[in-house]
């Protein structure tokens, strides 16, 4: 039986952040599966749903996990950014039978307030009450932040499929410390399958330091490796193809 990849996007994404890697495994006989988060399926140049800013990762993860128990086999959870930290959460459940966390957003607990993350994440945070609405980033912002080392004409094809975001997951993500209910907490002990966490040295959103606690944090379960040339859309951009096929490797290796 083929492995089934349940592959997680991030922040403004879709099932569309998966196009490159859908075809490339597929192509190596993998199952794979891209869903698109709450609120998520809509048109870009429309208004978000009036729910998107209040609702929690948890939320998602409630969504996800029932969607994954409908399957035959636990899958492998593939995530990229927001997504490697809900498939972290997930792995904590016994949903997964090995976790692959792309540039992966870190967990309750492990600090990602860099200079490059902030200047992501200001013009988001100096909205009141930012945590109770949904945002979107500015070309400019997506640019600097996620897409840097995509090509202009692809970047801006990429950045017209990103839609609105929950604030709450921005504030449960980034300052987790003032979250009550901690909802990104993953208690490491619970992780019990093999765990590849990559990161790119490039990356401002998710900055290789972060990313690399994230490992750490598994250490006992988790391979971590750091791919120079890259930034943080490493499902897209040059370099791409590198990369996946590194992940593949690790999965015949482990899976």
């Amino acid at each position: 039986m083929a492995n089934t990849i349940y592959m997680i996007h991030g922040m403004m994404g879709g099932s569309w952040c998966w196009d490159y890697y859908k075809k490339f495994f597929e192509a190596r006989g993998y199952k794979c599966i891209t869903p698109t988060l709450r609120y998520h399926d809509m048109n870009p140049g429309d208004k978000p749903d009036p729910r998107l800013g209040k609702t929690s990762l948890l939320d998602y993860v409630e969504d996800l996990e029932r969607d994954i128990k409908k399957l035959d086999c636990k899958p492998i959870l593939m995530g990229h950014s927001m997504g490697g930290l809900l498939a972290q959460i997930l792995g904590a459940r016994d949903l997964g039978k090995a976790l692959v966390l792309l540039t992966s957003a870190a967990p309750y607990g492990i600090s990602s307030l860099k200079y490059s993350v902030l200047k992501s994440f200001i013009g988001v945070m100096v909205r009141g009450r930012f945590w109770r609405k949904s945002f979107r980033f500015s070309y400019d912002t997506a640019s600097y932040a996620v897409m840097h080392r995509l090509p202009p004409a692809e970047r801006r094809k990429a950045y017209d499929r990103m839609v609105f975001e929950s604030g709450l997951t921005a504030l449960q993500i980034g300052l987790w410390f003032l979250d009550i209910h901690r909802a990104s907490l993953v208690e490491e002990d619970k992780i019990k399958c093999p765990v590849l966490v990559v990161a790119g040295s490039e990356d401002r959103i998710t900055p290789a330091p972060v990313v690399k606690k994230v490992a750490e944090k598994y250490r006992a379960v988790s391979t971590y490796k750091e791919f120079e040339n890259n930034a943080h859309w490493v499902i897209g951009e040059p370099g791409w193809e590198e990369i996946a096929g590194f992940v593949d490797g690790w999965m015949k290796k482990h899976c």
